[in-house]
């Protein structure tokens, strides 16, 4: 069974196949953790391991990977040698700023495509300037799991997801609602939001005066209610 895919066992020492048996962790065999890919990889490159993962809602989690306790001990130790020369460190350092230059250069792309989404009447250039910064900050970040991190649809449509995700969390009572727990209503619920939020949206495209009361403006002025909100 080498490289095959279980999920947690009941115990620590235990995992459950596809058909719910549960088996037990072959002797001489440790679990290790996730969070170093590099390890891992070389781990799983080696030979027999098994790989464990837990699904939670959509996404899918994983929870490390069995291996011969010899097999993970001599890797990591190779490993630790390779980190200690200058000449790892030199590639290490090239490697994070290759990353921050693309990261910055996507950040000002993104900034760019909710600017266009917005489009806003130029008496609220401020505004629109403001809105896409607020978005753009939140959603760019690595890591940060929002939908301007993915890659499975166009810029564009990710901006627009992004403008409305950020208003339904801070320019609508979303987040206090008590929502049935009925199939489907949620979804209902963020589809009316998102249209109140559209239509807010094309008032300023059309250039109108902002309410004294604005959602919108009341949100960009003060601080972010949820740091960590998901589209």
């Amino acid at each position: 069974m080498t490289g095959s895919t279980f999920t947690p066992g009941p115990t620590p020492s235990t995992v459950r196949t596809g058909n719910g048996d549960v088996l037990p962790a072959p002797a001489g065999w440790i679990l290790l953790p996730p969070g170093d890919a590099a390890l891992t990889r070389r781990v799983k490159a080696a030979g027999e391991h098994w790989v464990v993962q837990e699904k939670k809602g959509r996404k899918v989690f994983s929870r490390g990977v069995w291996a011969p306790k010899d097999t993970i001990r001599q890797i990591k130790a190779e490993l630790a040698a390779e980190r200690s020369t200058e000449q790892f460190a030199k590639r290490k350092a090239s490697a994070a700023n290759r990353r921050e230059k693309v990261q910055t250069e996507y950040v000002e792309d993104f900034r760019g495509a909710v600017l266009t989404f917005l489009g806003f009447h130029e008496r609220h250039a401020s505004l629109a300037n403001s809105l896409a910064t607020a978005v753009t900050t939140h959603a760019t970040p690595v890591g940060s799991g929002t939908v301007a991190r993915t890659k499975r649809i166009p810029i564009e449509r990710r901006a627009e997801a992004a403008v409305i995700a950020w208003m339904r969390h801070q320019t609508t009572g979303y987040d206090g609602m008590q929502i049935q727990r009925v199939k489907g209503k949620r979804r209902e619920v963020r589809r009316l939001l998102a249209q109140r939020s559209k239509e807010l949206l094309h008032r300023y495209r059309r250039g109108e005066p902002a309410a004294a009361a604005c959602p919108l403006s009341g949100a960009l002025a003060a601080p972010l209610s949820d740091g960590g909100i998901r589209p």
